[in-house]
């Protein structure tokens, strides 16, 4: 893969940019501070924006290195405050795939905001990183997730049974993918 790391996007209605430390405040308030979003995810609620800062120190010090892709996800009209997040969580350069994972506050949720931010991404991961494969998983009790995978053209393949853990234990993973040769069928349609 060509990798060239976390790139602005404009989409319809979102910037996906890199973050800055000035997002901390909003980021601990939007969702990294409220359980209900972070039930599903590995990463803990975060319990104070000290925490918060600390973890978005670590991203912006990474935003360096080609193959780091943490996108923060806001309004066109406001993109000085973050909503949520889309990333590349793993990768694997030996057979091009991107593992995609997000997050975003509950009070925009069912706005069609995270699909718009996955379908977003595919094109530059696609057309310029050169991605073979590009997929995202969910925990089964977190249909919604699934319906954003299905929304992007990402095909469901299965549920592995204990496969995951998430701030819920131990847990299946439903996986979903789009192949390179998928997308490019897509868009000539």
């Amino acid at each position: 893969m060509n990798h060239q790391g976390t790139k602005r996007i404009e989409t319809a209605r979102l910037v996906l940019r890199p973050m800055t430390m000035e997002d901390a405040p909003a980021m601990y308030q939007n969702w990294a501070s409220q359980e209900e979003v972070t039930r599903y995810l590995r990463r803990p609620t975060h319990e104070s924006e000290e925490v918060t800062r600390r973890v978005l120190q670590s991203w912006v010090e990474s935003y360096g290195e080609k193959n780091f892709y943490q996108w923060g996800i806001a309004w066109r009209e406001n993109p000085g405050e973050v909503l949520g997040t889309i990333s590349v969580v793993e990768q694997d350069d030996r057979v091009g795939l991107l593992h995609i994972g997000y997050c975003i506050g509950k009070a925009f949720w069912g706005q069609g905001i995270t699909s718009e931010a996955f379908q977003g991404i595919l094109p530059y991961l696609f057309e310029e990183v050169g991605a073979l494969r590009i997929e995202a998983q969910h925990d089964p009790r977190n249909p919604r997730s699934g319906h954003v995978m299905e929304s992007c053209g990402l095909t469901y393949e299965g549920t592995f049974r204990q496969r995951d853990w998430n701030n819920q234990g131990i847990c299946d993973a439903s996986m979903y993918a789009l192949l390179a040769s998928d997308y490019w069928k897509q868009t000539q349609d």
